[in-house]
């Protein structure tokens, strides 16, 4: 209630105000790159509250009317004329040389901040105004692509971003059958690892005693889920995703339940990208299960691995012999996995391959290859199993021959494995998993000397 009424009270504020804008101006204001940036300068000249809020409104509108083109012409004329004032920041930088206080180190900062800060600042208070930011910058980000001539607008806008949404603002909430049906419709178009193919679909995620979702969200986007967890209550840790998901599956009465199983996290705002709050979604759905249930004991994923099979096909140093060269080359055949023969034989290669994939392998840089190992690993998270065979849709067929990994989320080790991976890059893992990396290099030596 308070929410909607602020909403309505900014609203009526930024109409009033953009009614006495359209009087002063001609009606030819230019609804280009051009226009709108004259209208950003007078957003910044310091007008009165409702004519800011209005002329806020209005660049935010002109903006959504932009094509590709007008868009990246926008940005580069936040870059060109919009960055730090260098008279003010010149001075500044001489005051702070000849005597050096505290006062004129805040000064510096002050004076070295870009003009578009405040800009964004301003943005953001016309109603809607952060939602339609977050879409401004997923924009951004799809036409950096890899190329740098904008970062520095992306560093002012996700400096922003980092602050509007971190954890203090974000509001947890369970979503079931009884969420209403706009939020339920984008759970259903925002799920990124296991589809949900119709509202039925949807509904067995949900509504079942064995079943959970719960999702962030803003006070400023209180309809715009902005990252969801789906989760199934077992009796054990499970190996593979089609059983969680089956249409026919039997329920399991929430007494026995004693593992809470994270099958899929959802980011849904690309906008927010580098904006992690992942891990307190986690981290708090843990805590709310607990109270729920207190006889759950085991908090674990059950994990794609998104990268595998890329890094197999592109990486020429793997470990392996001509012999698993050549037997990975059955899985070119599309039915491969019906066959007990060759499921066996690729069994044999591809464990202690995704054993090395996790344990040994990196980028040039150094980092983990799979982004979802680095999350959970990143969490505090132990790689706990690798499960053959985990997933066999044909997505899971692609990207990772279908291998799921589990991820352990032991509260008493989460501070413990999240430094050793986050100072040390070192990936806790459970004695199976480092079973799989020795048997890879006994397979191999064993080869050699026969």
């Amino acid at each position: 209630m308070a929410n909607a009424f602020f909403s309505d009270l900014l609203a009526t504020i930024s109409e009033r105000g953009r009614t006495l804008l359209r009087r002063g101006e001609s009606a030819g204001t230019r609804r280009d790159a051009d226009g709108l940036l004259d209208l950003c300068d007078a957003l910044l000249s310091g007008r009165g509250e409702a004519s800011g809020i209005a002329i806020a409104r209005e660049v935010l509108d002109i903006y959504r009317e932009l094509d590709a083109a007008g868009r990246r012409a926008f940005f580069d004329g936040l870059m060109r004329d919009f960055g730090p004032d260098r008279e003010r920041l010149a001075k500044a930088i001489e005051t702070w040389r000849a005597a050096p206080s505290d006062e004129d180190a805040s000064a510096l900062h002050f004076a070295s901040e870009p003009r578009r800060q405040e800009l964004i600042r301003r943005l953001n208070r016309a109603p809607g105004g952060t939602g339609d930011l977050v879409n401004m910058r997923a924009d951004l980000l799809g036409m950096m692509n890899g190329h740098t001539d904008l970062a520095a607008l992306d560093r002012d806008v996700s400096h922003l971003l980092s602050s509007w949404f971190n954890r203090g603002f974000l509001v947890l909430r369970r979503i079931d059958w009884s969420t209403p049906a706009n939020i339920l419709e984008k759970i259903i178009r925002y799920e990124a690892v296991h589809e949900i193919s119709d509202w039925d679909d949807l509904r067995r995620r949900l509504d079942p005693v064995d079943r959970r979702c719960y999702a962030f969200f803003h006070p400023a986007m209180v309809d715009e889920p902005l990252i969801f967890v789906e989760v199934a209550l077992t009796e054990t840790i499970p190996g593979a995703i089609a059983p969680l998901l089956a249409v026919d599956r039997q329920h399991l009465p929430i007494e026995r339940a004693r593992t809470a199983v994270f099958y899929s996290i959802s980011n849904t705002q690309r906008g927010l990208g580098g904006i992690s709050f992942g891990s307190f979604l986690i981290k708090q759905v843990v805590e709310e299960l607990r109270r729920e249930t207190p006889k759950l004991d085991t908090f674990v994923t059950l994990s794609p691995v998104p990268g595998f099979m890329q890094w197999v096909k592109q990486d020429k140093d793997l470990p392996l012999s001509d012999e698993d060269r050549e037997v990975l080359k059955r899985l070119d055949d599309p039915e491969w996995f019906e066959s007990p023969e060759t499921t066996a034989l690729l069994r044999g290669v591809i464990e202690p391959l995704a054993a090395h994939y996790f344990l040994k392998a990196r980028t040039p840089k150094g980092k983990l290859i799979d982004s979802v190992a680095r999350f959970h690993l990143g969490n505090g998270a132990r790689l706990e199993r690798i499960n053959w065979l985990g997933d066999l849709s044909p997505k899971g067929l692609r990207e990772s021959a279908g291998v799921m990994v589990n991820y352990l989320y032991r509260l008493d080790d989460i501070e413990k494995n999240h430094e050793a991976y986050a100072n040390d890059g070192e990936v806790v893992a459970s004695s199976a998993v480092k079973k799989l990396l020795k048997n890879e290099g006994r397979r191999l030596l064993d080869m050699r000397l026969s």
